[in-house]
Order: C-alpha cells, then structure tokens, then sequence
C-alpha cells in the first residue's frame, strides 16, 4: 500500500552540512563551498546526499525539478532561473507571487500522478531534457537509472530516511546550507537562515503569550475517500513544528518520520486537534476523511471540530515552509482555543 505522495522512503541519504559550514561561508564571499579545482580551471562542487557524494562541475545551470520541495529556498537563494523545466504539482498556495510566475514560466515535462500523487515520468523523459542536475527523485528516476547518463541528482534528506534522531529546526538550515554549496550561494544561505531563525524566534515568542501547554495535537495524513491514516513522529518535521507551539505531539513518542495508525489508537491518544496534512488542495476533502474515521468524534478535537487541514510541506519535509507552517498552525491554536 502505497503512502502519501513525497513521503514514502526511497534510497537511504546522508547530508553532512551543518551549521558551521554556513557560518564558515559568511567569510569566503560566497565563493567557497566543497570542491575542487579541474583542469579547465572550473571549480567542481561536491556534497554528501543519499550515501553518496554527488560531484558536479561546477554550480548547476539546467536543472530538472521533480518535487515542489526545493522551490522556496531556491526562490531565496536567486537560482529559480536555473530551472529548465519542472515535472509534477506546484500549489500556487506554498509560493509569493513572483515564485508562481517563474513557476509557471519554467516548462513542465509531465505533471500526471498516481492516485496517491506520486509522479508518473520515464527516465527517458528526464534524460531528454539535458540536465546538469534532477532535483527529486521517483521511482523511475533516482540516482540509479540516471548513473548510465552522469546525470547528478540529490534528494530531500527526509525523503531518504537520511536524518539520524529527531528532527529539528537545525535540519531546515541545513537544507538552506546544501543548496548555498550546490548554487554556490553560501554567504545568501547564510543571510536567509538567519532571517528564518529570526521569524522562528518571533513566532515561538508570540507562542509563549499564547499558552498551548498542556493541549495535543495529532498530525495525520489520512486516505481521502477511505483507506489508510499515517501519523507523524519525531522523525519528521511536524515534531519541531507542533513543539514550537508549546503542544505536545500525540505520536511524539514515535521515534520514525511516517506510519500507519488506526482508527482505535488515534481514539485512545484523544488529540485536542488534528493537524490534517494533504497534497493536492482539497481542504474539503480532507476534512470528510478525518471526519470519517471511525469514532473521530470521541476524540477532543473530533467533538470540537478543531481539524485544522494544511498542504503537506509546510510540515514535511524540513525546508522554510515549515516556518509558514509553524504560522499557521500557531494562529490556528490562538484563535481556536
């Protein structure tokens, strides 16, 4: 049974790219990063990602995106134009204005889906389009079917069960800090983390006043029109998130990022809301399939309606919409208390 679209485990990933390597940045002018020198005098960028470490010849100029993960940080850096095409769904809701248009303007390989919302695209389709770089993978396309082409990929640490223990706010700058060194944009990456811990700092201050303590919250991921319900634990960004509200997270004491629950388990942690996440928009939808599970309505947040529905990337996985996430979720909790 397949999970929700860009959740699913794929190939195991590494990314070793901590803090220290943006602060280490803000004195190389931007133009440090790992890599090395070939013989064309060109410099060639190296990091570590899925195991792995992905080489490329220098900073990227056609990349193939496959998942909307990557966009805002991207969009922050001032790289989106080295996008040359894109495959798969973009919400208009995740971006600004700005990062809609260049959205829209970038060519889109495919954007069909299974009916769990996972990309449908061949090899051959990414292999065409010459890319220096594949932001995503699928099962089709990963680092695998691409190694025959040398075409470089690097996937979402959370995507590959890459993040060791607990995530944290930390693995949101790192995210930042692996795309400063493939863009070579260390010194911006720098500057955009500090801006994201100063709105984080600014929204767990306005949480502070707010008092949540003491309330629970269950992220789920339910199966719109029946089916499986997953739930999110400390391996997954939602645990920082819900934490930085002053709640608790119901499956805090999971240590893995996504896993099935039933009905009857969610019933007997009796969350005070649920944090309803999706992928595609349909916020009615979504609120029918958490209504609909059996007994929903013993629970706390079932009997007060308190179901807050929330596009998937705000809370998974950890990049700066998570900060837009942690927003939302906080204004929720102070306006329904």
């Amino acid at each position: 049974m397949k999970r929700p679209a860009t959740t699913a485990p794929t190939v195991t990933t590494t990314l070793v790219l901590a803090s220290s390597l943006l602060l280490a940045s803000c004195g190389s002018g931007g133009n440090g990063g790992n890599g090395s020198t070939d013989a064309a005098g060109d410099a060639a960028i190296s990091v570590e990602n899925c195991g792995d470490t992905v080489t490329l010849d220098g900073p990227p100029d056609n990349v193939t995106l496959l998942k909307p993960a990557a966009v805002t940080t991207l969009a922050d850096l001032g790289v989106l134009d080295r996008v040359g095409n894109r495959a798969g769904q973009y919400p208009e809701e995740y971006f600004d204005d700005a990062t809609n248009q260049a959205l829209a303007d970038i060519p889109s390989i495919t954007d069909k889906t299974d009916e769990s919302g996972h990309l449908q695209i061949s090899r051959e389709e990414v292999v065409a389009a010459a890319p220096d770089l594949v932001l995503g993978e699928t099962d089709t396309v990963n680092r695998q079917t691409l190694a025959s082409s040398d075409i470089p990929l690097i996937e979402e640490p959370a995507f590959c069960d890459a993040i060791d223990g607990p995530v944290t706010w930390d693995d949101v700058w790192d995210q930042v800090g692996l795309y400063g060194t493939v863009f070579d944009r260390q010194d911006v990456a720098a500057s955009t983390v500090d801006d994201l811990r100063a709105r984080l700092a600014a929204v767990e201050e306005e949480a502070a006043s707010h008092a949540a303590a003491g309330r629970s919250v269950a992220v789920l991921y339910p199966t719109v029109g029946g089916g499986v319900t997953y739930a999110y634990g400390a391996g997954s960004m939602a645990a920082p998130i819900v934490a930085s509200t002053g709640a608790s997270n119901v499956y805090g004491d999971q240590a893995d990022r996504v896993f099935e629950v039933t009905a009857e388990d969610i019933v007997e942690r009796n969350p005070d809301v649920i944090l309803a996440l999706h992928s595609d928009g349909g916020e009615e939808q979504v609120l029918d399939a958490v209504n609909q599970i059996p007994g929903i309505d013993r629970t706390t947040a079932g009997r007060s309606r308190h179901i807050l529905p929330m596009l998937l990337n705000y809370a998974e996985p950890p990049t700066p919409l998570a900060v837009d996430g942690l927003e939302k979720l906080t204004t929720y909790l102070q306006e329904n208390p």
